[in-house]
């Protein structure tokens, strides 16, 4: 199967093991939650892993244009300090150079300041009418989301056109029994998309075999990320 074939989800599962950004084990989650497996942003720590990084989101986002989620005339990629700031940058660039998407990339201060430049926000100013696509790592919860969307609309009266993702852990919030991701939907009225969800991950990875030939998830894994999933999955 040559490599424009083979589905995204297989092809970013591959990507999140080769960064040794997927780990499994038991890991406690910022909602308390104990899970088998965790999706560790930092480990995008080179020029070429953001890169490609920023290319995997390009892309989603250029297929969520083509299907109509998003529109194409976005004005700039914003993304959360600290974690999504590289993220915002790079697939920024990714829809330059790949999809000839004249777009600028934006981020928030965890400070105001009040000297130099000043304000909150650094990169490509917000503006009234501008269209903003936010991108993120992990949705569990949806916390960050909702921390920043009322910065972005108290600083300008932006539309936020969409969410982007790079993994949706598809698990419930605390008082509901549908997804964060879904939760985040319904609040805010725009769609939240992810480059893969963990079921597709799991899934891709159960058929990916280690450098020894073994299969790469044993079924003490599978079968804690079956039970968990049970559990908190939406």
């Amino acid at each position: 199967m040559t490599e424009q074939k083979v589905p995204l989800d297989r092809r970013f599962t591959a990507f999140l093991l080769q960064s040794q950004a997927l780990k499994f084990g038991d890991f406690t989650l910022k909602s308390g939650r104990r899970s088998p497996y965790f999706i560790n942003a930092g480990a995008f720590d080179t020029g070429r892993k953001i890169a490609l990084l920023g290319s995997f989101y390009a892309e989603k986002i250029n297929t969520a244009i083509a299907d109509g989620t998003l529109p194409r005339d976005i004005d700039t990629v914003f993304g959360p300090a600290y974690k999504g700031i590289p993220l915002a940058v790079s697939t920024a660039i990714a829809l330059t150079a790949q999809y000839d998407m004249g777009v600028g990339y934006t981020f928030d201060r965890k400070e105001r300041k009040d000297h130099g430049d000043g304000g909150m926000f650094v990169g490509t100013q917000l503006r009234d009418g501008m269209k903003v696509l936010l991108v993120d790592d992990v949705m569990t919860a949806g916390t960050a989301v909702r921390e920043v969307v009322p910065k972005l609309r108290e600083a300008a009266d932006v539309r936020i056109v969409g969410l982007v993702l790079s993994v949706d852990r598809m698990e419930k919030t605390r008082d509901s029994n549908i997804s964060a991701v879904a939760a985040v939907q319904q609040e805010f009225g725009f769609p939240v998309v992810s480059i893969a969800n963990v079921r597709e991950i799991f899934d891709a990875a159960s058929h990916m075999t280690s450098d020894d030939g073994l299969p790469l998830l044993d079924e003490d894994i599978k079968t804690r990320a079956k039970e968990y999933l049970d559990t908190y999955g939406a």
